[in-house]
């Protein structure tokens, strides 16, 4: 992989992990259009890897926060209830699905679910479920009012998005707005959500890298290049949909996953792309 290569790949990975357009579908699909070699399951978890970096950085009051409150409530059960510890609960609750899904599917996501076909045929079925969460969502909740249901069917949801082109964001924002939330709040969840199952995502596949169990097309220097890049862009992505949540709906990243897929479809099957 060339240096431009994971310059192009770094900021894709950073502006497209958290809009609900997959990341991992469009870390197959440009260098699909582009001629370039598919960069592979493990480059893909370890850039993720910058991305979860932001969300550190972005969120770190918020995480040490419920850190705290929850740790206190394991010390003082009259604590439970507050809302910090049970944000806790929640988020160890609703990354459980993902890590047995992952473990028990991890050789399918590897190969056969980098399928251009699928991946394409997911951003439209995706696209076309935000928009039936966006057409019944009442927005009467905000994060303050989660429960152990939101959280079990949250992480289920975000189990799903082990397949490529599903969308991490899309399915777990979708599944906040199934369940009431307000946008904001149902995005917000989704970013906390995501810090446990990818930075252990993204250690596993270093570790592989590192210690030559996984074949690396990268490259040290371009790896890190594209790693850099994915935070930088990922932090300024972040801020930017929380505030447009405010005050729009989903139908603009409705419309691109649909338009998308139907391109990839028709570029797919004749096998103009590969």
């Amino acid at each position: 992989m060339s240096v431009f290569e994971a310059i192009v790949l770094g900021i894709t990975q950073g502006l497209t992990e958290f809009l609900p357009i997959s990341s991992t579908a469009h870390l197959r699909i440009v260098p699909a259009f582009a001629g370039w070699g598919d960069p592979g399951a493990a480059f893909t978890a370890v850039v993720q890897l910058g991305t979860m970096a932001a969300v550190l950085l972005y969120f770190r009051e918020d995480l040490i926060r419920i850190g705290r409150g929850w740790l206190a409530g394991l010390r003082r059960p009259e604590l439970r209830g507050e809302l910090d510890s049970r944000l806790g609960w929640y988020l160890i609750l609703a990354t459980i699905p993902i890590g047995i899904f992952g473990l028990a599917f991890k050789d399918q996501i590897e190969s056969g679910a980098r399928n251009l076909e699928l991946i394409a045929s997911m951003l439209i079925v995706m696209g076309f479920v935000l928009l039936a969460a966006e057409s019944v969502a009442t927005q009467a909740r905000n994060l303050e009012q989660v429960n152990t249901r939101d959280g079990v069917i949250i992480g289920l949801a975000q189990a799903v998005a082990l397949v490529p082109g599903t969308s991490r964001s899309g399915a777990t924002i979708a599944a906040g707005l199934f369940r009431g939330l307000d946008r904001a709040s149902a995005a917000r969840f989704s970013f906390l959500l995501s810090v446990p199952a990818v930075v252990l995502s993204g250690l596993y596949e270093l570790r592989n890298i590192v210690t030559g169990k996984e074949h690396q097309k990268a490259g040290a220097f371009a790896l890190v290049v594209a790693t850099v890049l994915a935070f930088v862009v990922g932090y300024a992505s972040i801020a930017w949909l929380l505030r447009f949540l405010v005050t729009h709906t989903t139908k603009v990243f409705v419309a691109y996953r649909v338009a998308l897929g139907v391109i990839v479809l028709a570029l797919a099957i004749p096998g103009v792309i590969s």
